[in-house]
């Protein structure tokens, strides 16, 4: 019997997404190849990856991240349309994934992003795949709009937070969802602490002064660090966006329903904490493990 054509959306969710390398490696383990991946924001990322044969990169560059690390790739601007400039970033993608167009992947892949000027979600499905990964994880007011067809885009976290609408319309037949967030609800939305609990800092990293020009620089600690009033702007600009997407989440999976869901519990795992890699991806195996028998189930009813 043929197997119906697989559809992988891939969702967002900052930090937490280093869970979807360890979705997709299980999903080979298990002998289930996505035959369309569609991505939002990390999710678009980690699938470009995929497609492009550099998952593995992507994993083992996650998984050597630490809190000093990845202080050195936030490169703060103001001005520009972001907090962050993001060459670093863009960089480290031109050095892997440079020259690459979406049209020459081994599967069809769109990075679903938010066109600026109107809110219409905007589907990226050929071009360069650098710009489409970058518009795709655009957060609003972190990093700048990217431009792409002569539209201004960014994170497409703000419209369609795990693209299953995405998958059914470019002909899927199965379609597996990957939330990032059925795990989070009342638990912090940032560090991965209790609410109320001090939280992650990456201003009081050791080391910090070599990058900041001098000790205790009041720039960076205001942007990333945390005091007894509350929050830093980083924090709460991320944090806002985890809400927008947790409620358009569940929003638009009641209306939209997949036909298996892969939940990775990722709520003690902070928006910001990319330097957990290994346990998100860990605990992204664990949740296809836990799918496998509903995924199993529905690929032989829809098998003919």
């Amino acid at each position: 019997m043929a197997s119906p054509k697989i559809g992988l959306a891939l969702g967002s969710g900052v930090a937490r997404g280093w869970a979807h390398i360890g979705v997709l490696q299980a999903l080979e383990q298990n002998g289930i190849v996505p035959d369309i991946i569609c991505g939002t924001s990390i999710g678009a990322l980690v699938g470009g990856a995929y497609l492009a044969n550099h998952l593995q990169t992507l994993a083992d560059w996650a998984m050597s991240l630490n809190r000093m690390r990845l202080v050195r790739y936030l490169d703060v601007q103001f001005g520009g349309g972001g907090l962050i400039a993001g060459r670093r970033l863009t960089a480290l993608l031109q050095e892997n994934l440079q020259g690459i167009a979406i049209e020459s992947l081994k599967k069809p892949f769109v990075a679903v992003t938010t066109e600026l000027s109107t809110g219409h979600e905007y589907w990226v499905q050929k071009g360069s795949l650098v710009d489409a990964l970058r518009a795709s994880y655009a957060l609003p007011g972190v990093f700048a709009p990217v431009q792409i067809d002569s539209r201004w885009l960014v994170d497409g976290a703000l419209v369609n937070p795990v693209p299953v609408s995405v998958c059914r319309a470019l002909g899927a037949r199965l379609v597996i969802a990957v939330n990032l967030n059925a795990d989070v609800f009342g638990k912090s939305r940032v560090s991965g602490a209790k609410p109320g609990d001090k939280g992650t800092s990456y201003a009081e990293e050791p080391g910090l002064e070599a990058l900041t020009g001098r000790p205790g620089n009041i720039v960076m600690r205001q942007l990333f660090g945390h005091d007894k009033s509350g929050p830093s702007m980083f924090s709460v600009m991320v944090g806002s966006l985890n809400i927008i997407q947790d409620r358009l989440s569940r929003s638009r999976l009641a209306g939209d329903p997949p036909d298996v869901v892969v939940a990775p519990r990722l709520g003690n795992i902070g928006l910001l904490e990319f330097h957990r890699a290994e346990e998100a991806i860990a605990e992204g195996i664990l949740a296809v493990e836990r799918a496998m028998p509903g995924m199993k189930d529905a690929l032989a009813v829809l098998s003919t």
